[in-house]
């Protein structure tokens, strides 16, 4: 009973991967997700395909690896977060699809909570702004408009939760219905000074407490899956929303460390220790991944467009053939050629918060080709990670802690040398590419280790992370400083 098994569901696609106990990966299996868009602005999942596809991934990863469930010491689970289910509690149905994270229909009811002059006290409380991202106004929609909802809740007939929630319940046949302090965090409805769900927010938004599942740290005895599904009972041991995951996975553990994901878009995330630290620079503070009850926090950025960027390049300007040929093509020129691209297709996240800003190109010359443009998409990725990390670290100076002296990166774009070391020349610090980059799934898997006792301490976890590759800044600082001062030029330019 020494190897782990991760369920990591996402957005674009539900995999499993099993773990040794050096966190190496024994083996990994994978199915793609159906998007469902009923409507501009609107995004679904089925949730009896999340449940299907995470379910057989586990049984192929564990043939792949060759092992059965009896040899598991546990289960972890990460997730995409914000993502809203509502099911019957005695049928186990689901009443609705799920409503996606990116979702936006219920902006109006994000409109109304501003309005009444909730904006301050959702901060303080949660340390979110209110937005339609967050699960909280998804749910007063799914209450709102699917026929005979309100009364089946107010009846105790139903049961809410995000999809690591929804995950638990089938998993351990409809006897555990929780989740964790990291994924309850992203809902509006959960005070993250107590670790409570806050009767104030649930009123706010119109919300029955008998709907929530009950909160335990993100490492914890859950509940056991049951025998039928694995064959063997294997206890779930750990479970993050993806990106806390993700901090996790990296050994982030203590005040100042800082990970950035780079996936479709960027996330990144600054541990802030046990304090929760309100950003004054377009930043939400969020509960980091919890051991045990004591409080822990981390300071979010997010970047809507980061490797979609090089999709665009693919599908929408057709200058390659495959993404894997973005880093020839840019690197065929020395640089840019003072050319800035920012992707902001579907307005730009932070620290900006333009959602009405529109992809702009700057600085086209009769020289320009597609090769200078591929390097400036490449380059745009670094420069709103690197305004991230700017308003990351003014908010910790100001708050009298330390300057970041490394980032840790991970996600798919992370493999682009070139990419890489451009982040690192333009921030003025390493940018550190960890050997394990599947950090998301990883953190689960420690996680759960860490409940069932294959792991003493994050120290014997910090001891496991291994580096691949450091980029080490060579640029001088003052050319750096007039790329960034460009770029922010440039944003200013696509807002609308």
């Amino acid at each position: 009973m020494t190897y782990l098994l991760a369920l990591d569901q996402g957005t674009s696609s539900s995999r499993s991967i099993v773990f040794d106990p050096n966190g190496q990966i024994k083996a990994i299996a994978q199915q793609e997700l159906t998007q469902i868009y009923p409507q501009p602005g609107w995004v679904e999942h089925d949730p009896q395909e999340i449940w299907r596809t995470q379910l057989a991934t586990a049984q192929e990863a564990l043939r792949k690896a060759g092992i059965s469930a009896h040899e598991l010491r546990a289960i972890g689970i990460t997730n995409q977060r914000e993502t809203t289910v509502v099911w019957n509690r005695a049928t186990g149905v689901p009443i609705h699809n799920a409503i996606v994270w990116q979702d936006r229909r219920a902006e109006p009811a994000c409109a109304e909570l501003r309005e009444r002059g909730l904006a301050a006290t959702i901060q303080a409380k949660t340390g979110l702004l209110i937005d339609a991202y967050f699960s909280g106004t998804k749910l007063k929609w799914l209450l709102d408009n699917v026929p005979g909802a309100r009364q089946l809740a107010a009846d105790g007939a139903l049961a809410f939760g995000t999809i690591d929630s929804w995950l638990i319940w089938r998993l351990t046949g409809g006897t555990v219905h929780a989740t964790d302090v990291s994924n309850a965090s992203r809902t509006m409805l959960f005070n993250v000074h107590s670790n409570q769900w806050d009767a104030e927010l649930l009123q706010a938004m119109d919300i029955p407490a008998n709907m929530l599942p009950s909160v335990k740290p993100s490492s914890a005895l859950y509940g056991e899956v049951t025998p039928d599904l694995l064959g063997h009972a294997v206890t779930i041991g750990g479970v993050a929303g993806d990106q806390q995951s993700a901090l996790f996975g990296q050994a982030c553990f203590s005040a100042g460390m800082v990970k950035n994901t780079y996936g479709t878009g960027c996330f990144m995330l600054m541990h802030t220790g046990d304090r929760l630290q309100i950003s004054n620079n377009g930043l939400i503070a969020t509960s980091a991944a919890q051991t045990g009850e004591r409080p822990g926090f981390a300071s979010e950025g997010s970047v809507f467009v980061g490797g979609a960027v090089v999709q665009w390049l693919r599908d929408g300007l057709r200058a390659i053939q495959g993404s894997s040929e973005v880093q020839a093509l840019a690197e065929s020129v020395p640089d840019a050629g003072g050319v800035m691209l920012v992707p902001a297709f579907t307005g730009l996240g932070a620290p900006y918060w333009k959602p009405d800003a529109r992809g702009t190109i700057t600085g086209l010359t009769r020289g320009s080709t597609l090769a200078h443009i591929a390097r400036a998409a490449l380059e745009s990725i670094a420069f709103q990670s690197t305004a991230l990390l700017q308003a990351m670290s003014r908010d910790a100076l100001a708050a009298g802690d330390a300057a970041v002296t490394e980032l840790r990166v991970d996600g798919g774009a992370c493999v682009n040398n070139l990419l890489m070391q451009f982040q690192a020349d333009l921030l003025g610090v390493p940018v550190v590419r960890p050997a394990v980059t599947e950090t998301t799934a990883l953190g689960a898997a420690y996680l759960a280790g860490l409940a069932t006792g294959l792991y003493q301490s994050t120290d014997e976890l910090s001891g496991l992370w291994q580096a691949e590759k450091y980029f080490l800044p060579t640029m001088d600082t003052r050319r750096a400083q007039e790329l960034m001062a460009r770029w922010e030029h440039a944003v200013r330019q696509a807002a609308l």
